[in-house]
């Protein structure tokens, strides 16, 4: 099974109609997710999004209907999910009926003085903004919201389900459903959050524009002023690096809004928000690289162009890279592979070569150890780095000694998750349709 998960990057489309709040315009949908899909093999995989769930779970007064909550979230039982400032909302269904549950999860928005704070606090250090940028909440991030009087994460009581059926529960199984797809959302996008609390990402990082240019003219002011001189900044004790970002492809930043004006001009702002999106990743990956990984050698020219288009696989630009490249077809199937493992897995999608015969043999009994089921094992086939199981399961193995899992779908092989030290490990990792 492969996580076929979009995200919508643009606001939803609103009327000029002057009724609409200004929270209205904020507003953000998502579409659904299917029946069985889900990110990693936790609920949640990053700890804000973890954070999220805990803090459902801790006020949940029936255990039982979390479970059934959790089977509601993975049978794709919740609409799409629409999010708002102070607010997210969904129809959640039950499996015997058609009809939806209108279903809301409310959390408490940021006063402006609040905002004031967290805003100024997070313009002072640019590695705040590029974390988000790369769609990462650091736990620093988190601490300098605390220091600001400001809580970003919901804590106990800071959520507030609601829901149209019968049930006293509180939560009901229909609201614990949205609020768990809702972590799957946080996990790709902390932007989803600040949303919840007020504000939207374009508008963030305009604030936060604005915020750094009056920081820069101040700073030019002080130092016509007065400078420090050279033997007291060279007395002046060292002061430790903080720990470096942690890679992640995301998102690209919110270039893209604040350049829409100029479309008219020929300026293509979706791409050029990618490609500054895609720098500013690459530029902190060098400041965390050890050396070697600074002199590794420059992907190819296909791999450069999967790399660019996973940031928006749905995009213009993903597009016309998939037609520059000439191998459009290919690419949403590289674009998965780039997900599970980067440039490794898009080069074993097309890498055929013969690992030693010894490994061969290993890894076919460990296959069909790993398959059996009632003393039966599976038929296993193997061809150079590639293991076949049954009919529509694969197991391939890299050139950089991983296993990589496999799915048929529609007649073609199809990356389905992250790669393994292990083959059976590969196979057992491997999600279920």
């Amino acid at each position: 099974m492969d996580f076929d998960f979009e995200f919508d990057d643009d606001e939803l489309e609103q009327d000029d109609d002057a009724e609409l709040s200004e929270d209205d315009r904020r507003a953000r949908s998502f579409p659904k997710f299917g029946a069985g899909k889900r990110i990693g093999k936790k609920f949640a995989d990053t700890w804000w999004g973890n954070a999220w769930i805990d803090a459902m779970e801790r006020i949940a007064l029936d255990p039982e209907q979390l479970k059934k909550a959790r089977r509601y979230a993975f049978a794709g039982q919740v609409g799409p999910i629409t999010v708002s400032p102070g607010r997210i909302s969904a129809g959640v269904h039950d499996g015997d009926q058609y009809t939806p549950h209108d279903t809301v999860v409310r959390i408490g928005t940021l006063s402006e003085a609040e905002w004031d704070r967290l805003l100024d606090k997070v313009a002072a250090k640019a590695g705040h903004i590029a974390a988000l940028l790369d769609r990462d909440m650091p736990h620093d991030l988190v601490n300098t919201a605390d220091d600001a009087g400001v809580r970003l994460l919901p804590g106990f009581g800071d959520l507030e389900p609601e829901c149209d059926c019968p049930s006293w529960d509180h939560p009901c199984r229909h609201a614990a459903a949205l609020a768990y797809q809702a972590a799957w959302l946080l996990d790709r996008d902390p932007f989803v959050l600040l949303l919840m609390r007020g504000r939207g990402e374009a508008e963030l990082m305009e604030e936060l524009r604005q915020r750094n240019a009056r920081r820069a003219i101040a700073a030019d002011d002080a130092d016509a002023l007065a400078g420090t001189p050279a033997e007291e900044a060279y007395a002046a004790p060292a002061v430790p690096l903080p720990e470096p970002p942690r890679p992640v492809t995301g998102d690209p930043m919110a270039l893209g809004p604040l350049l829409a004006e100029h479309e008219a001009a020929g300026l293509d702002a979706e791409a050029l928000g990618l490609l500054a999106a895609d720098a500013a990743t690459r530029a902190r990956h060098l400041l965390a690289a050890t050396a070697d990984e600074v002199l590794a050698p420059e992907p190819d020219a296909w791999q450069d162009a999967v790399r660019l288009a996973a940031r928006m696989p749905r995009s213009r630009a993903a597009k016309r890279l998939g037609e520059a490249s000439g191998r459009a077809a290919e690419l949403p199937r590289a674009i998965k592979a780039w997900e599970y493992a980067g440039a490794a897995g898009v080069d074993v999608v097309d890498a055929v070569f013969s690992p030693p015969k010894e490994l061969v043999a290993q890894a076919t009994d460990a296959l069909r150890e790993a398959g059996e089921v009632d003393g039966a094992a599976p038929e296993v086939k193997s061809w150079r780095n590639r293991w076949t199981i049954g009919r529509d399961v694969q197991v391939r193995y890299g050139r950089d000694g991983r296993w990589y899992p496999f799915r048929k779908r529609s007649g073609e092989w199809w990356p389905a998750g992250a790669p393994s030290p292990d083959p059976a490990d590969a196979l057992l990792d491997l999600p279920r349709d």
